[in-house]
């Protein structure tokens, strides 16, 4: 996970590090995801990204297929947006990408592009088989 790091300096010339909490799970935010029969759960950040997300579910996608490692959705409205280049995506993640493209990866892979992390599947066994090759309908609600 990747996370800023801001480093204070007290009078006494010593260091401390304080981790930026603004892509930390949030306490008791889970969402189900729905495919075809199977439910799957994922846990979400903190950030502002997360929190407009949270505001349109409970939402069905008609996810679109895209180079056979993910799924995406172009959502009805654009979201805050904390992009940076993640390089490894793992199977199970849930990015933005841009302002408005809802993107679920199922496959793990090094990436150049940029993204918001919303979130990931916290059990990603039977995912790929449960999305199948071609586009497919998900439901995203809150747990």
């Amino acid at each position: 996970m990747l996370t800023s790091m801001y480093m204070y300096i007290s009078s006494k010339g010593s260091c401390s590090i304080e981790e930026n909490k603004s892509n930390i799970p949030m306490a008791n935010s889970k969402i189900k995801i729905k495919v075809n029969s199977q439910i799957f759960t994922a846990t979400l950040l903190d950030n502002k990204s997360v929190k407009a997300f949270k505001e349109m579910l409970p939402l069905t996608m008609k996810m679109t297929e895209l180079n056979g490692n993910e799924k995406y959705f172009d959502l009805p409205n654009s979201i805050p947006t904390s992009s940076y280049n993640p390089e490894m995506i793992k199977s199970g993640d849930l990015m933005l990408y841009g302002s408005k493209t809802f993107v679920m990866f199922y496959k793990t892979f090094s990436t150049s592009y940029s993204y918001t992390k919303l979130g990931s599947i916290d059990d990603v066994k039977g995912l790929t088989t449960a999305l199948g090759s071609g586009n497919v309908t998900v439901t995203f609600e809150l747990e």
